[in-house]
C-alpha cells in the first residue's frame, strides 16, 4: 500500500523527511515550511490566534481561549477527507503548539472516509523525540537505525569536548510574560555545557517572575519564543529593555544575552533539535564550537 500521509505540526513534517518519506506527504500544518518543498502542499490546519499581535496579546488570547476549553487551532477537515490520507501524525504534548490529538481524533472518526491510522507524537525529553522517531519508522515499516546513528554522533561530537566549568543559562521560551524552558531545552543546554536555570527537563515550560529574573542573575540569556524566527524575536524582545532591572542582569551587563529563531529550531522535537544543540554549543563555549549559525540562526541581542 503507498502512504499517503498528512502532518499537522512542524516536527512531524522534519521527521518524514528525515526518515526519506518526503514524497509521501500530501498535506501538512499551516505551520510547517521545512522542508521547502512541503510549502507546496495543501495546508490542513489554520490558527484562531492573530500572529502578528505583540507578545503579551498573544498569550493573553490563549489564555483565553483555554479557559474557555476552546481549540487554538481549526481543522479543514474537507481538505482531510479530499486528501484520502493513509496516515494522520498529530501531536497530544501541548495544546498550543498545534492541534490536538483529541481534536484530530473526532474529526477523522466523523469526516475522513479513508479510515486513515492517528499517530500521536508525546514527547518531553531528547530520548522520547529519539522514540517517536522510531515509532513513526517502524509504524511506517521504512528504516530508522542510520538517521538516529547520525544524530547521536552529532550529539557525541558537542558532549566529548563540553567543559566542567558551567555557566548558568537562562532560557527564555516567551517574552511578555516571561517564560522560562522547560521539556527538552535543560537537557541540551546542559550537553552544550551550560547549567540550565528557571526550567526543568521533562516538565512543560513554566511562567517565571522578574523577581526569579533577577535572583537567579545569570551568566548567559538565550531568548527563543516559540513560534518567533530571528527578526521577530529581536523585535519582541525590545520591551525587555524598558524593565528596570534588566541593564543590571550580570548577563546583560557582560553581553552575554542572544537571541535565536525559536519557530525553526528549540521548539520543535524532531531531528533540527541536534541543530539546536550545535547552536547552543556555539553560543555557550564559542572557543570550542563553531557550526556557522552566527547571523542565521542566532544573534547577540544588544
Amino acid at each position: 500500500m503507498t502512504h499517503r500521509i498528512i502532518t499537522l505540526l512542524p516536527s512531524a513534517t522534519e521527521i518524514i523527511h528525515a526518515l526519506g518519506l518526503t514524497k509521501h506527504l500530501v498535506g501538512c500544518s499551516h505551520e510547517c515550511d521545512y522542508p521547502k518543498e512541503v510549502q507546496r502542499l495543501p495546508v490542513c490546519t489554520s490558527a484562531k490566534l492573530n500572529t502578528q499581535r505583540s507578545s503579551f496579546q498573544i498569550d493573553t488570547d490563549v489564555q483565553s481561549l483555554l479557559q474557555s476549553a476552546l481549540s487554538i487551532y481549526q481543522i479543514e477537515t474537507e481538505i482531510i477527507e479530499q486528501l484520502q490520507p493513509t496516515h494522520i501524525i498529530t501531536q497530544d504534548q501541548c495544546d498550543v503548539c498545534a492541534v490536538s490529538f483529541s481534536d484530530v481524533k473526532k474529526a477523522v472518526d466523523s469526516l475522513v472516509s479513508s479510515h486513515p491510522e492517528i499517530i500521536s507524537l508525546q514527547p518531553n525529553l531528547l530520548q522520547e523525540v529519539w522514540d517517536d522517531i522510531k515509532r513513526v519508522a517502524q509504524t511506517l515499516n521504512v528504516p530508522y537505525q542510520k538517521t538516529l546513528q547520525e544524530l547521536d554522533k552529532r550529539i557525541e561530537f558537542i558532549t566529548s569536548k563540553t567543559k566542567n566549568d558551567q555557566l548558568n543559562v537562562i532560557a527564555l521560551e516567551w517574552i511578555e510574560p516571561l517564560m522560562g524552558a522547560g521539556n527538552w531545552i535543560p537537557e541540551l543546554i546542559e550537553m552544550a555545557g551550560g547549567k540550565a536555570v528557571l526550567g526543568s527537563s521533562g516538565q512543560h515550560s513554566p511562567y517565571i517572575t522578574w523577581e526569579e529574573l533577577v535572583n537567579a542573575n545569570p551568566d548567559v540569556i538565550i531568548i527563543m519564543p516559540c513560534g518567533f524566527d530571528l527578526a521577530r524575536s529581536h523585535q519582541e524582545a525590545q520591551v525587555l529593555k524598558n524593565h528596570s532591572e534588566w541593564k543590571n542582569l550580570k548577563a546583560v551587563q557582560q553581553n552575554q544575552v542572544y537571541l535565536t529563531d525559536g519557530n525553526a529550531y528549540f521548539n520543535r522535537p524532531g531531528p533540527r533539535l541536534v541543530d539546536s544543540l550545535e547552536i547552543l554549543a556555539e553560543i555557550i563555549h564559542p572557543e570550542l564550537y563553531t557550526f556557522s549559525y552566527h547571523g542565521k540562526a542566532w544573534e547577540v541581542f544588544s
